[in-house]
């Protein structure tokens, strides 16, 4: 009974050794992720794509099918530009790998744009979450509401010109 006893307690301690940890604040993906914002708040676009396998998709407030490359998320960053000035606040990074062992980085954050044809300040929160595989980002997706900033260009763009 002794012998049962201890072996009972050695698979106890045996397997919640090896219980890979599933949730932390602190990783190399997270590191990466913050590098990848960094790029974005600089406007660095050619350090940005590094840290995306070259595969990946980027679908920003749409559906998977209507995901973007890396390069045409960059485009359309760079035509966001043109409009707006920004900067970002980090909020918050957490890693966490799924019950599928997919490991996934989630990141909050604070997006504070100035619409350059009217100086409007625009102030939103965001969230964006990223899939990686061997170190490189493959998918990413990000939710925000934008619909002041599309009510209000589409009333600038309705308003007769003088």
């Amino acid at each position: 009974m002794k012998n049962l006893f201890i072996l009972g307690l050695a698979l106890v301690l045996f397997t919640s050794c090896n219980q890979k940890q599933r949730y932390t604040q602190q990783s190399p993906e997270i590191d990466t992720y913050k590098k990848v914002m960094e790029d974005y708040k600089t406007q660095n676009w050619e350090d940005y794509p590094k840290h995306y396998a070259d595969s990946a998709k980027i679908a920003n407030n749409v559906v998977k099918e209507k995901a973007q490359t890396v390069t045409e998320a960059i485009e359309k960053a760079k035509k966001d530009a043109e409009l707006f000035t920004w900067t970002v606040k980090d909020i918050d990074y957490e890693m966490v790998i799924t019950d599928k062992d997919e490991t996934w980085v989630n990141y909050w954050g604070i997006w504070r744009g100035t619409l350059k044809s009217s100086g409007k300040v625009y102030i939103i929160p965001f969230h964006n979450t990223a899939q990686f595989v061997d170190g490189k980002i493959v998918k990413e997706d990000g939710y925000w509401d934008n619909s002041e900033i599309v009510t209000d260009m589409l009333k600038q763009a309705e308003t007769p010109k003088k």
